[in-house]
């Protein structure tokens, strides 16, 4: 038989039965097995059930069916059941008043392969993850840690304003700002998890792009959604487009740079034991990251309640690299392009940084920041409009529970839509709109000390899954900002955005192109390519 007339009635035979399960799709999310009454659902497809409906942009397709759904919907993700809360209240309920029973995670398969199937971001909710989270906030991300790093946040600030110039210098003021960035909050961040050691990270030559290459590649792949997880037997899609051998080979490449870390900070522990304990028996505070994990590990097991194995380091470690780097980068991006598309609030804190930290100084340190509220109203609002990661991590009930008055069974994914939730005119005036002054006038919306405080804005989450780093993160983006502001005016090139006016009308003033690009964070999708012209004062 002809094999494009053998598929045609192939389809003809099984129409029906497509039919009829799409039919059933679209019933399902309605009652479940005991009659109680789950969230309402979309029309699915066989098999890939709503996935077909997320497109390049998961966060603004998911605000547009809860739109039409409600701010609590039940979709099915290829095989798994995922609830998507898109309102303030929703948050609320799941981050604070049934915070326990929503706390799981989801068994991602690329957190598995990447991180050692024992990190903290991605551990299922259990003693393990406890003793691994209470390890960061004690001795990683404490506010006395954070404070430690203080010198190489200054000295990579400078390095950023240097480059800044000299790039500008050479190429008639056009800077390449994204670039720019990325390299000051991989800087900031390697040097506090891995040291000052020469690891090839930081390096002009071409092992240290090849490096740098891969840790993108993780942070590419730590997002990357697997065919296999739709249906196990789409596991031969993964291998045909190459994830597969991209995610042996990133692993390979990560596992051998950590175990080349781990390897030289042991061998400068003088007798083996814990290298930085100082007369009054406190720890030093210039310890990197695996310095401190490496204590840890020495300590009585009792005394933490976790045995660190050198797994454990190496994935801890890249955890809070992934999350500390994209994050600060997309942040101080999405800022600066609000500043450029906004010439009048760029002058507001420009007058506020320069005011504080004066003409003469020629640099703006830590000691400043405390004076600048414009600066933190800034940056709060700029997480507001792009939150970093628009969906949050996953989630999953480790219990059957309810949302709004709706059932949720357990071992239910649950998105959190905190970028709609952050846009959702109901709770924000002018929502769309970059308005920093609405944070300055509320010094109790702090950015990085609001979470589950303010559940219309969630940037870091809530509950006992919040992300213990934002108090880390928050000098580095301020300190960042605040030189660049502070030593350039800045302004956008004649035909940035690519804006078209019609004959014989005067040109428009230019304007970034703000599309979006989806990946480990939302950022930018076309390169921040502006005119850097040094301020002498």
């Amino acid at each position: 038989m002809d094999v494009p007339l053998a598929a045609l009635l192939l389809f003809t035979a099984a129409a029906p039965l497509l039919v009829l399960l799409l039919l059933s799709s679209a019933k399902k999310g309605r009652r479940a097995d005991d009659g109680r009454r789950l969230p309402p659902s979309p029309p699915g497809l066989p098999l890939i059930g709503h996935l077909h409906l997320l497109g390049s942009l998961p966060h603004r397709a998911l605000r547009s069916l809860a739109a039409s759904h409600g701010p609590v919907m039940l979709l099915r993700l290829g095989r798994v059941p995922t609830v998507v809360a898109s309102s303030a209240a929703a948050a609320e309920e799941a981050l604070k008043t049934r915070d326990l029973a929503f706390s799981g995670r989801p068994r991602l398969l690329m957190a598995q392969r990447l991180l050692y199937d024992c990190d903290m971001v991605f551990a299922p909710y259990g003693q393990y993850w406890r003793r691994a989270r209470r390890v960061c906030v004690l001795h990683l991300l404490s506010p006395r840690r954070t404070a430690s790093f203080r010198r190489v946040r200054e000295h990579e600030a400078a390095a950023l304003v240097a480059r800044v110039r000299a790039r500008a210098a050479a190429a008639g003021g056009v800077v390449n700002l994204s670039d720019a960035l990325i390299s000051y909050s991989k800087a900031v961040v390697s040097r506090a998890a891995f040291g000052d050691g020469d690891y090839g990270l930081d390096g002009d030559d071409g092992g240290g792009e090849k490096l740098r290459r891969v840790f993108a590649e993780f942070e590419e792949l730590i997002a990357a959604a697997p065919a296999r997880e739709i249906s196990p037997w789409l596991g031969w899609v993964d291998t045909l487009t190459g994830l597969e051998a991209k995610t042996k080979r990133t692993f390979e490449a990560l596992d051998a740079l950590l175990d080349r870390v781990i390897a030289d900070h042991r061998s400068r522990r003088p007798g083996g034991g814990r290298r930085h304990v100082v007369a009054d028996g406190e720890l030093d505070d210039h310890r990197d990251f695996v310095d401190v994990l490496l204590d840890v590990n020495e300590l009585d097991e009792e005394e933490t309640g976790l045995e660190l194995h050198t797994d454990n380091i190496k994935a801890i470690v890249l955890d809070i690299f992934a999350a500390g780097t994209d994050t600060s980068y997309t942040v101080l991006e999405w800022a600066m392009a609000e500043l450029l598309n906004h010439p009048n609030k760029m002058q507001k804190l420009q007058a506020e940084v320069r005011a504080a930290a004066g003409a003469t100084t020629g640099h703006v340190t830590e000691d400043h920041l405390g004076e600048m509220p414009y600066l933190k109203a800034v940056i709060s609002e700029t997480l507001r409009l792009h939150t970093p990661a628009p969906l949050l991590i996953p989630r999953e009930t480790t219990e059957d529970t309810e949302l709004l008055g709706y059932h949720i069974p357990a071992r239910t994914r649950v998105l959190i839509n905190a970028w709609a939730i952050a846009r959702d005119p109901a709770a924000w005036e002018r929502a769309e709109e970059f308005v920093p002054e609405r944070f300055a006038d509320d010094a109790a919306m702090d950015y990085s000390k609001v979470m589950g405080q303010d559940f219309r804005f969630v940037p870091f989450g809530g509950g006992r899954r919040g992300c213990p780093g934002a108090g880390f993160a928050a000098p580095a983006v301020e300190l960042a900002l605040a030189n660049l502001v502070y030593h350039f005016d800045w302004e956008l090139t004649a035909t940035h955005g690519g804006v078209r006016r019609r004959q014989g009308t005067p040109p428009p003033p230019p304007s970034l192109d703000m599309s979006e690009a989806y990946g480990l964070s939302v950022r930018l999708k076309v390169p921040l390519l502006v005119l850097a012209t040094p301020w002498s004062g």
